[in-house]
């Protein structure tokens, strides 16, 4: 199997499933209470690597990891397709403009830091590169990051037979990124539209490690919010959210899923154009 072959489950090019990204702000409120943060960590080293405090946070969503960046004194503007999840981050005042990053008006801005998590694949990654080139200063950071979900062996297999049995043609979902594998891939992604657009120093891989605990309630509401049910039917999802919640059950309730937060990321170079 080929490396890209393990970028996302859509592909290897994921950015040209448009109808996958703008599929989440049906589930706006639902994504933002559900879905996993990031790290201490993670925020800590990327505003620590950069020179400034302006943060441009590219498909920021609901506002998740901007709000963790605003917490450590950063100002972010977000950039979202959605006006749906961009309606739920101005309300968690997380200023955003609606537009796709390729097609967004930078308007002469320029930032310390660009981010992007858990939506950097659906940027067509040259483009993405060259366009996060022009509004990064010299010396800018950008990093983008995923997070990687590896649950328990039990609840994998459980939650395997759930989807064979259900929707055999739909990967059951580990978490909002594939595998280690994958997650590696999209970092080979990320460098190779970085070397291609030029303007960037090498790109670097950081992983950070962390738990969270789901209660069966908890992963239910989570579950729906992954890109691979965006056009499963409404009944086949019932079966599937009724199927994990037995196993889950099976499970005594809950389960630790353990996460690696996995970061693209790359320095501005001085002088480039």
């Amino acid at each position: 199997m080929s490396i890209t072959s393990r970028v996302h489950p859509l592909g290897d090019q994921p950015h040209l499933y448009r109808y996958a990204a703008e599929s989440f702000g049906a589930k706006a409120e639902r994504y933002d209470r559900s879905r996993p943060s990031y790290p201490d960590a993670l925020v800590e080293a990327i505003v620590a690597g950069s020179p400034g405090p302006e943060i441009l946070d590219v498909g920021c969503g609901t506002g998740i990891a901007a709000r963790r960046f605003r917490a450590r004194g950063c100002r972010v503007l977000g950039v979202d397709v959605d006006e749906r999840m961009a309606e739920v981050a101005r309300r968690h005042g997380i200023e955003v403009e609606v537009s796709t990053f390729e097609d967004w008006d930078d308007a002469g801005r320029r930032f310390d830091a660009l981010i992007s998590a858990q939506a950097w694949h659906w940027v067509e990654p040259v483009a993405g590169a060259a366009k996060a080139a022009r509004v990064l200063r010299p010396g800018g950071r950008l990093a983008v990051f995923w997070n990687v979900a590896r649950p328990p062996e039990e609840a994998a297999e459980v939650f395997a037979e759930v989807y064979a049995r259900v929707a055999p043609e739909t990967p059951a979902p580990r978490g909002p990124a594939p595998t280690l594998d994958g997650a590696s891939a999209l970092f080979t992604r990320t460098a190779d539209g970085l070397r291609q657009a030029g303007g960037f120093g090498e790109a670097e891989e950081w992983r950070f490690d962390w738990e969270r605990y789901y209660t069966r309630d908890e992963w239910l509401d989570v579950l729906p919010t992954h890109g691979v049910h965006a056009r499963l039917p409404e009944e086949k999802m019932r079966d599937i959210l009724a199927g994990i919640g037995a196993a889950i059950d099976g499970l005594g309730g809950g389960f630790t899923m353990r996460y690696t937060a996995v970061v693209a990321t790359a320095v501005r170079a001085a002088g480039d154009a």
